[in-house]
């Protein structure tokens, strides 16, 4: 992925010297053909393309930024009831992840997502152990943050 951004800034710049115009716009038109080429040449790269994972990327930060505004509003219910009827609780969470950065992301966001705490992960990498301030069903939570967090990760890393 590195190499064909590099490659693409690359070409960019060369595109500027073609036009001997160094101007923000010959960068970006210079920019856009670089795509064109790279697209092009696409099945040559070990890799995919780059802008599928930079694309996964910013799916992954809309999709925090969404479940950040949903958890927020039911914390919020959950607080300004007259009647506090919560059931806080622990539960396990098996994942797929397999890289350390991947389980740490994963944690992460779960414990910036309010609501939830990621108390712990197993010593193999396999299970994160998280704290929710309101169970209802947990392989419901389970399910949530699997099909949702985990498998944008997963799209972001491979």
């Amino acid at each position: 992925m590195a190499f064909q951004m590099l490659l693409n800034f690359f070409l960019a710049f060369l595109w500027m010297f073609f036009k001997t115009s160094f101007t923000p716009a010959a960068f970006v038109v210079g920019y856009f053909w670089g795509l064109v080429i790279l697209f092009i040449f696409r099945s040559y790269f070990p890799y995919r393309f780059y802008l599928h994972r930079v694309w996964a990327v910013i799916k992954l930060f809309f999709l925090f930024i969404k479940e950040l505004v949903l958890s927020n509003i039911t914390v919020l219910k959950l607080v300004l009831k007259p009647k506090v009827n919560i059931k806080p609780g622990i539960f396990a969470l098996p994942t797929d992840l397999q890289k350390d950065w991947e389980i740490m992301l994963l944690g992460n966001l779960i414990t910036l997502t309010p609501g939830t705490l990621t108390v712990d992960v197993s010593d193999d990498n396999k299970v994160l152990y998280i704290h929710a301030v309101h169970i209802d069903d947990v392989k419901d939570s389970v399910d949530s943050i699997k099909n949702t967090f985990e498998k944008a990760i997963m799209e972001v890393s491979r």
